[in-house]
């Protein structure tokens, strides 16, 4: 599974030989799609789509390039899952988060449970990492967050936002340097 900033510039990148193989380097190229998916948004809103496939040339594995909207195996979006994780780092209950997200409490639960202090370390890594690319200056005038999870999802969100300042303008929204694949040592957010 590879997570990419938008299907289209996954396309162009697999029609160009651009994407390499996580396993072993190689070239990824089209190969059908995945099946059709849909996942619930915030509110009553649904997101669908129907992810590109990949094969690799050397190694014959496949890939699904998964958009970043959704999250591997979840009925609900990446925005819903991230909003239930900002709540939570600014100290709501899941009881409270799963109430104004109008989703189950145990699946809320579920998601919380899963970002465990070892995972926001990771988090805040990568954040620190992403803000280092995109704007130092971000590491500086950081809003104060209670939580080391609040304060990894306060600077990706602002290495997010600077990041779409920056490339907007240049036609680059949709092309970014390489795609995000799913780490190791990932959040695993299970529904219920």
């Amino acid at each position: 599974m590879i997570v990419v900033a938008s299907q289209q510039w996954a396309e162009n990148q697999l029609r160009n030989g651009a994407l390499s193989c996580p396993s072993c380097a190689g070239v990824l190229r089209p190969y059908g799609h995945a099946r059709l998916r849909t996942v619930r948004g915030l509110g009553i809103a649904t997101l669908t789509a129907r992810p590109r496939r990949a094969r690799c040339t050397d190694c014959r594995a496949t890939q699904v390039l998964l958009p970043a909207t959704m999250t591997c195996r979840r009925a609900d979006s990446t925005e819903v899952i991230g909003h239930a994780l900002a709540a939570k780092a600014a100290g709501a209950g899941f009881r409270t988060i799963a109430s104004a997200l109008g989703r189950p409490a145990s699946t809320v639960r579920a998601w919380l449970r899963r970002a465990t202090p070892r995972h926001a370390a990771w988090l805040y890594e990568q954040a620190l990492h992403h803000c280092l690319q995109v704007d130092v200056e971000l590491l500086v005038r950081s809003a104060p967050q209670p939580t080391l999870l609040g304060r990894a999802l306060n600077l990706l969100a602002g290495a997010a936002l600077r990041h779409r300042e920056r490339f907007a303008h240049s036609h680059q929204a949709d092309e970014p340097a390489e795609p995000r694949r799913h780490p190791q040592r990932r959040l695993h957010l299970q529904n219920q």
